[in-house]
C-alpha cells in the first residue's frame, strides 16, 4: 500500500489501514467553502478520529488550515478543529505554528488583509522525532520560493555543525505563494489550492526520518507525497477526486525522474 496514490473517500480508505502505522501526516483540508473541491465534502470528526488511530505513538499530524469570513465574522473553524483533535481524539497540541504568505492577494479592503494560515502540529504522545531546522542569522527572515531549501543556507537536521551564527527557526514560517512560487511544475496549478512545496518539505524534514511513512489523506495535487519521495520517505496519498489522483501520480513520476537523474 505504500508509495501509492489511492482514490476514494479518505475516511473509508483510512478505515482499511492498520492501527499505529503512520509516522507523519501533512495535509491541508478543504475548509469553510473557501476551496472549491469538485463538489465534495468531508467528515472532519471521522477523519480526525481515524488519524489518531493510524498514527504511531510519537507520530505527528500537521494540519494546515484557515478560516473564512462569513457575514463579517471569521468562522473560527481552525480553532474548533484543533480543540477536537486535542480534547476528543487525544492528540497533544504540540505547537501552533503560522504559515505566513509573503505575497498575499488583498481580498477584503475593510480590515487588515489576511496573510496567514495555522499549522497545528499535533502529536500522539511526545513526538519521537524532531530534526530542528537551523537558519543562519542572515537567512532566518528570508522568504523562500523554491523547494530546494538547502541551496539558500538552511541546514536540514539536527545539531551537527551548528555555529553561533545559526539559530533554531522560529514557528512562523514565510513562503512566497502563487504561480511558479508554490511549486515549480506547471501541472500542480491545475489544483485550486496547493500549498508550497517548501512548506511540506520543511515539516517532513522536521518530524520524520528517512524511511518513515508520510501520509496525506486529502492529497490534492500530491505535494506532500512528492516531497516525501524526494526526501527518501515512503508515502501514501488519498484523494476522492480521480482527476487530482491522476495529477498527483504525474507529478510523482516526474519527481522520480528528477531524483534518478540526481537533479534534486
Amino acid at each position: 500500500m505504500t508509495n501509492q496514490i489511492l482514490c476514494g473517500d479518505c475516511l473509508e480508505v483510512l478505515k482499511t489501514f492498520p492501527g499505529n502505522c503512520i509516522d507523519l501526516t501533512v495535509t491541508s483540508p478543504p475548509y469553510d467553502n473557501l476551496r472549491s473541491y469538485n463538489g465534495y465534502v468531508f467528515d472532519f470528526e471521522g477523519i480526525a478520529r481515524e488519524l489518531y488511530r493510524v498514527t504511531k505513538e510519537g507520530g505527528v499530524v500537521v494540519w494546515v488550515v484557515g478560516d473564512a469570513t462569513i457575514n463579517g465574522s471569521e468562522t473560527g473553524t481552525s480553532f474548533k478543529q484543533a480543540l477536537y483533535f486535542k480534547d476528543v481524539c487525544g492528540f497533544r497540541l504540540h505547537d501552533t505554528m503560522i504559515y505566513q504568505k509573503s505575497n498575499p492577494v488583498p481580498l477584503t479592503h475593510n480590515r487588515y488583509e489576511q496573510q496567514f494560515e495555522f499549522m497545528f502540529v499535533l502529536s500522539k504522545s511526545r513526538p519521537k522525532t524532531f530534526n530542528g531546522i537551523y537558519d543562519t542569522a542572515k537567512e532566518a527572515g528570508k522568504i523562500k520560493c523554491h523547494p530546494n531549501i538547502n541551496s539558500s543556507g538552511v541546514i536540514r537536521t539536527g545539531q551537527d555543525n551548528i555555529v553561533k551564527s545559526q539559530r533554531l527557526r522560529y514557528n512562523i514560517w514565510s513562503y512566497s505563494v502563487g504561480y511558479m512560487c508554490s511549486a515549480q511544475d506547471k501541472n500542480s496549478f491545475q489544483h485550486p489550492a496547493i500549498f508550497p512545496e517548501s512548506l511540506a518539505q520543511d515539516h517532513i524534514l522536521s518530524w520524520s526520518n528517512e524511511g518513515d511513512l508520510v501520509l496525506d489523506p486529502m492529497c490534492g495535487s500530491g505535494t506532500t507525497c512528492k516531497m516525501a519521495l524526494l526526501n527518501n520517505r515512503n508515502y501514501i496519498g488519498i484523494d476522492i477526486s480521480e482527476e487530482y489522483c491522476e495529477l498527483s501520480r504525474r507529478r510523482i513520476e516526474k519527481a522520480k525522474e528528477l531524483k534518478e537523474q540526481k537533479l534534486f
